[in-house]
């Protein structure tokens, strides 16, 4: 019994497989399997782990495939490598896909990963067909970065998500409540921050308004004084030409008595 092939063009091309395997039973279940680790695009495998139907060939003849598959979930190529008497061989292209996955799964381990490492656990002879490799899963979109050739090493700065294990679940809530943690104290630093900026803020507004009030004091005094200088000067002004007019009245009565006295003595 064979299944239905899966259409490769899909938005989801997991969801097809799962819908497959609600009906696939024993050796459709396993051509599933097959098609599934054939299938570009298809990169995740946990849904496809739960099915009840997949779960039955765990302890039954088939039981490499279902193991093939929680490998493709979950492993790595070396791991592979270190189990093969027990799994299945691979095709060329189960084989491109499990070594890609493997590359992302040292992405999340450190950002910068050695040529001497991906040679190592992809079980590859010589650096062109390394960098081959990897810029075939740049194409793919499975991971982003660039080949550092001088360093000999990968920079990645993106990769895909894998499927999580159980037994991870505790590390990822971990890791989460750590950056929870951290977000808070970033919180409450720029709040605290914040607060002695607005303090700040009202502590120089206050000074200029002090500044502005004490200016304002300084020029009605100055005006004031200029005003009483003003008044000063123009009543000194009024008293020196009343004092010169009187000088002038005076000095013509005299003058005035002097003549007549001599006109007496002529006659």
């Amino acid at each position: 019994m064979t299944t239905e092939k899966v259409p490769a063009t899909s938005n989801n091309p997991l969801e097809q497989f799962v819908l497959l395997a609600k009906s696939a039973k024993g050796a459709a279940a396993v051509e599933l399997i097959k098609q599934v680790l054939e299938a570009p695009g298809v990169h995740v495998f946990g849904e496809l782990l739960d099915m009840p139907n997949i779960i039955e060939l765990e302890p039954g003849p088939h039981a490499s495939y279902y193991q093939l598959l929680r490998l493709f979930a979950y492993g790595t190529y070396r791991q592979y490598l270190e189990n093969k008497a027990q799994l299945l061989d691979l095709s060329p292209m189960q084989k491109k896909k499990l070594q890609h996955l493997t590359i992302v799964t040292l992405a999340t381990k450190t950002k910068c990963i050695p040529y001497s490492v991906l040679l190592q656990e992809l079980d590859i002879k010589n650096v062109r067909d390394l960098e081959d490799l990897i810029i075939e899963a740049i194409y793919a979109d499975i991971i982003h970065g660039k080949l550092d050739q001088k360093n000999s090493q990968l920079e990645v700065d993106y990769a895909i998500g894998r499927d999580i294990q159980p037994g991870d679940l505790g590390s990822i809530v971990n890791t989460l409540q750590e950056w929870c943690d951290s977000c808070e104290a970033v919180l409450s630093c720029v709040e605290t921050q914040i607060n002695r900026a607005n303090t700040e803020k009202n502590r120089r507004l206050k000074h200029k308004e002090a500044i502005e009030q004490e200016i304002v004091n300084i020029k009605k005094t100055l005006k004031t004084q200029t005003q009483d200088s003003e008044e000063a000067m123009a009543t000194d002004s009024r008293e020196a030409v009343a004092q010169g007019g009187e000088k002038g009245k005076k000095t013509i009565k005299v003058k005035g008595l002097r003549g007549a006295s001599k006109f007496w003595q002529k006659s």
